[in-house]
């Protein structure tokens, strides 16, 4: 059982990253933030953005700042699911043929799956048990991978030829999808500034693997009250088109909502937004923080809804605003308490 922290010294350590990582990444502050909730909850993050946004750079300078290991695997069309997973060989030896487990780079503590919407369903599928249960089947025998164990995906929202969407089930598996933004010109300036001259080191880990673990278990450890958890449920299901609760913009512009892992992704990363700030109880304003990360990319929109141009971001600002944080009946309790 990992030990336990008090949120003073988990907000540091968060903080020991997040500085970390600012000396070789340029701005971007909200998208570090969003990570580094996945992070302390122990979820897999997907990043969307055009080509040279700082994604792999951001990966791949996380890694260096904690001590676990690490790899990358560059999804192509051609990759095989065993080019992730790994394989068995047959090999000699002094006691003749045998087979021997080749692992693969999914064997890593944080893996990098870098563009993974190019390569096929099939392929992209592999990562699913590792994702799910931190585990790999190979020829009936289950190797369970060690902890902690994340994966950091990016993709690139530009539809081309060797593109495949990824499908539900795998998006439903990332417990954040965050939306990388086009620099600012102030930005943009200091990018070139430390790309165009000598080149930046990678900064040494700033936490191990064992700071992470008591991380991941004091974040679940995260007080969040009843009626905090029915805001997340009410907003979940307000998602749903089927809902007599879903706004106007939701029946007409989703054909799928948001289902259980949502609501999960909600709680989850409240805690894990609480605890980067020093605090053992998540609130209503830490459900709403995380809503769009852990949202927008478990809802399917209709036909209408892609003709409008209208994105799932839009829909999960309308439902934040149609839904109360406490019930009508909750507010006039409040209200006439007060009184």
């Amino acid at each position: 059982m990992s030990e336990r922290l008090d949120p003073k010294a988990a907000a540091e350590h968060v903080q020991r990253i997040r500085v970390a990582v600012g000396q070789v990444l340029v701005g971007q502050d909200e998208v570090v933030e969003q990570v580094l909730w996945g992070l302390v909850a122990g979820g897999h993050v997907l990043l969307e953005g055009a080509p040279g946004l700082g994604k792999t750079l951001l990966v791949r300078t996380l890694s260096s700042c904690v001590d676990l290991k690490f790899s990358r695997i560059q999804f192509t069309p051609d990759l095989m699911p065993s080019d992730v997973t790994g394989t068995h060989v047959l090999v000699d030896g002094p006691q003749g043929r045998k087979f021997v487990l080749q692992k693969g780079p999914v064997f890593a503590q944080v893996v990098l799956a870098d563009e993974i919407n190019r390569a096929t369903p099939k392929t992209q599928s592999s990562l699913l048990e590792a994702m799910q249960e931190h585990a790999v089947t190979m020829a009936g025998e289950r190797h369970v991978l060690e902890e902690p164990f994340y994966v950091l995906a990016t993709e690139n929202p530009i539809e081309m030829e060797g593109t495949y969407p990824l499908p539900e089930a795998q998006l439903d598996r990332f417990l954040f999808k965050v939306l990388v933004p086009s620099p600012t010109e102030d930005e943009l300036v200091a990018v070139l500034g430390r790309t165009t001259g000598q080149a930046v080191s990678m900064p040494t880990s700033v936490i191990g693997r064992d700071d992470l673990l008591a991380l991941q278990a004091t974040c679940r450890d995260v007080a969040v009250a009843e009626p905090v958890l029915r805001y997340a449920a009410r907003l979940v299901r307000a998602c749903d088109p089927t809902m007599p609760e879903a706004p106007s913009i939701v029946k007409r512009a989703i054909r799928v909502g948001a289902g259980v892992r949502a609501a999960q992704a909600l709680v989850l990363g409240a805690k894990a937004a609480a605890l980067s700030g020093a605090r053992m109880h998540a609130g209503f304003e830490d459900i709403q923080r995380v809503a769009k990360p852990s949202m927008r990319h478990r809802m399917i929109r209709s036909f209408e809804g892609e003709a409008d141009g209208v994105t799932t971001d839009q829909v999960v600002e309308a439902v934040l605003a149609a839904i109360p944080s406490r019930p009508a009946e909750v507010n006039r309790e409040v209200a006439a308490a007060r009184n």
